[in-house]
């Protein structure tokens, strides 16, 4: 295991909620457009605390979504910078919770701060673990040349090199035509 289940967690829904833009998305649409859309990815997500569900929150949510991208592309002494806004920004307090189904993990906002706070704060308090352990070359975009998904790599020797299966076998028929027709 490389990190705590809640920094998978967090950083797997960071990649989740990034990768709901057009260039990313399976459906080549942006797939946080509505609220009925993000209420969704939170429920399939288990994402806890206070929802407002309105138009505000949503575009909030959409800005932390493109502020969370350009975070996950930043080199590690630049990741620290941008980390240490955010728990700045939110006056961010760890502290040990349990609830739903969840054993011990940390929070460090409040259950009714608003949720692009929550989001963002969770995320930085993952991106802490991967920095102190000095794997953030496991955070990854994704490599085929039509896709800026990114994602978690947890794979034993780091190699995975696509955000999906999709992905990997589009790439996969790709270069065996290239070399068919070559």
């Amino acid at each position: 295991m490389i990190f705590t289940d809640d920094t998978t967690a967090a950083l797997n829904f960071v990649a989740a909620l990034a990768d709901t833009v057009p260039e990313a998305s399976e459906s080549g649409e942006d797939e946080l457009a509505t609220t009925a859309q993000l209420d969704a990815l939170l429920d399939a997500w288990l994402y806890s605390g206070r929802r407002d569900g309105d138009a505000r929150e949503l575009a909030e949510v959409v800005a932390a979504r493109e502020r969370l991208r350009a975070l996950w592309a930043l080199d590690r002494d630049d990741a620290v910078v941008e980390v240490n806004a955010i728990l700045t920004e939110s006056r961010a307090i760890p502290r040990l919770v349990r609830h739903d189904t969840l054993d011990w993990h940390i929070h460090a906002t409040s259950l009714d701060a608003p949720l692009a706070e929550r989001i963002l704060v969770e995320a930085a308090m993952a991106l802490v673990d991967v920095i102190r352990a000095d794997e953030a070359d496991r955070m990854r975009a994704c490599a085929a040349d039509d896709c800026t998904g990114i994602f978690l790599d947890l794979s034993k020797n780091g190699s995975r090199r696509f955000c999906s299966t999709r992905c990997g076998n589009r790439m996969a028929v790709r270069a065996y035509r290239a070399r068919s027709t070559g």
